[in-house]
């Protein structure tokens, strides 16, 4: 069962934006970086549990829930110089880094930018732009929704009033149907409604194609250098890993069975079995004797 502790949550301006932050325990930094349609609360089954060694920090991506509503700076370059300014004004010097969906093109160019920056770096359930690896999975087209997201103006004024069955949809879709807590759900509607609030979510989808780039580019120069983790469960599966695999010096990957694409929602235990041990491998890490699932003293 998750484990709950007491969060506590701020507003830091970093890279000219303000962004909404949960910040939970204490020891070496663990930055969360979410998806669509996610806010911080995507990792709510894991953050008390992790709050147990680390300090774990899960803002709002630009836009996102209760962060600034920015007009523009949705591509990856631009968001992971969010993620670096935001653990600067916290006085973090560096940061295992998490992120899924939206949050994995950020994490990945953020690590190979600033490799000094990312201890260890776990991504999840996304493509990377146009890198080898994923054909299969592109090989009928991208997702319907991309490309209804990515005409400007359309799919925000389409949506608004209808919000709820929107997200739902992608919710349930996400964990095969299993569908997430009532209240992570209220607090994911509440935050996808508004024209505003979709424009900036999909602004994510509008600046693909500036993101690939910048991930092509970043790789020509560099490469992971850090401990790193690819999972995959349902649709990407282990086209995330592929992509990965050439650029990475140390790379684990793995795929979880029977798990939507929502995986820290649809299979928490699942997640922090493999986050636990892995995190924790880190020679920094002060928890590092400890058996995986107990708390530091």
């Amino acid at each position: 069962m998750p484990v709950t502790t007491a969060h506590r949550l701020r507003r830091i301006t970093t890279n000219g934006v303000r962004l909404n932050v949960a910040i939970a325990g204490d020891g070496p930094a663990v930055l969360l970086l979410h998806g669509f349609p996610h806010t911080w609360q995507l990792w709510s089954g894991l953050m008390g549990r992790l709050a147990g060694r680390y300090r774990v920090i899960a803002p709002d991506l630009r836009g996102f829930g209760a962060s600034a509503r920015a007009v523009e700076g949705y591509d990856a370059g631009t968001l992971a110089a969010d993620a670096e300014g935001l653990l600067d004004a916290l006085g973090e010097p560096s940061a295992a880094v998490v992120g899924i969906d939206a949050g994995t093109a950020p994490a990945v160019l953020l690590a190979l930018r600033r490799p000094g920056l990312v201890r260890r770096l776990v991504v999840m359930e996304a493509l990377l732009g146009r890198l080898p690896g994923a054909e299969d999975v592109v090989a009928g087209g991208a997702p319907w929704w991309f490309g209804f997201h990515a005409v400007p103006g359309l799919a925000e004024t389409v949506l608004a009033g209808n919000e709820a069955p929107y997200i739902d949809w992608f919710l349930d879709s996400g964990t095969l149907g299993r569908g997430v807590p009532d209240d992570i759900r209220a607090a994911f509607v509440h935050a996808y409604t508004g024209s505003e609030a979709l424009r900036c979510a999909f602004s994510y989808y509008r600046a693909l194609p500036t993101s690939a780039r910048q991930i092509q580019d970043a790789v020509a120069t560099a490469r992971l250098t850090m401990p790193t983790m690819a999972v995959g469960s349902h649709p990407v599966g282990t086209a995330l890993e592929r992509q990965l695999r050439p650029i990475a010096d140390d790379l684990v990957g793995h795929h979880l069975q029977d798990c939507g694409h929502i995986i820290p929602l649809d299979r928490p235990d699942a997640l922090f079995a493999l986050l636990a041990p892995f995190l924790s491998a880190d020679p920094g890490d002060p928890s590092r004797d400890s058996s995986p699932g107990l708390k530091r003293r």
